[in-house]
């Protein structure tokens, strides 16, 4: 996914501490790299336009370094964390904290080390579909049109995750495909029986 990590810090006035914030947004309507599923077929995925709305109203969002639970940089219920929908992106600010893993991230951000952002999500709405390529390969299409959004994680290495979840998913959408051709090759023998 086109994702842009941005860092700012503002100056410390007299008794309060410098503010060092990371932003970022991930795009809607765009798809992600392609990804193989554990059984070697070709998808992209993208996030509909407004996939995590109903989530964000109704639950917290953490953020947290290279998705490791002990190293949390922000949080939306403290308001250290700010998420804003749009209809083009979800777009995200993080204050980041002064401990180690605060510290660590401001560092290797500012640096350009970790460009990259990943999230934890959990599926509960999507839409699958193909595509025939040029070279007569296959290409799968996952739109994720509702999810439960968890957290976000500045890492080194994005991960649009590919999981179980999906893997499975797939193989009932190509399950789901190959009954509509069987059924289609079933009425075209009926209409030829008939014909004779």
């Amino acid at each position: 996914m086109p994702v842009t990590l941005e860092i700012r810090e503002t100056e410390a006035t007299e008794g309060e501490k410098s503010k060092r914030t990371i932003t970022g947004a991930i795009k809607y309507d765009t798809d992600s790299e392609e990804m193989r599923d554990w059984y070697g077929d070709t998808f992209v995925e993208q996030i509909a336009s407004g996939a995590f709305d109903e989530s964000l109203a109704a639950r917290g969002v953490v953020s947290l370094w290279s998705h490791d639970t002990s190293q949390v940089l922000g949080n939306t219920k403290s308001g250290t964390l700010r998420l804003i929908s749009d209809t083009k992106e979800l777009r995200f600010e993080c204050d980041l904290p002064d401990t180690t893993s605060g510290n660590d991230a401001f560092a290797i951000i500012q640096r350009g080390d970790v460009d990259g952002v990943s999230f934890g999500m959990r599926v509960t709405k999507e839409k699958w579909a193909s595509e025939t390529r040029e070279d007569k390969s296959k290409l799968y299409k996952r739109s994720i049109l509702n999810a439960e959004l968890y957290e976000i994680s500045p890492v080194a290495f994005p991960a649009y995750p590919a999981n179980e979840v999906s893997a499975r998913s797939l193989e009932d959408y190509k399950a789901s495909e190959q009954r509509a051709a069987d059924q289609l090759l079933k009425q075209k023998i009926s209409i030829e029986l008939e014909l004779i």
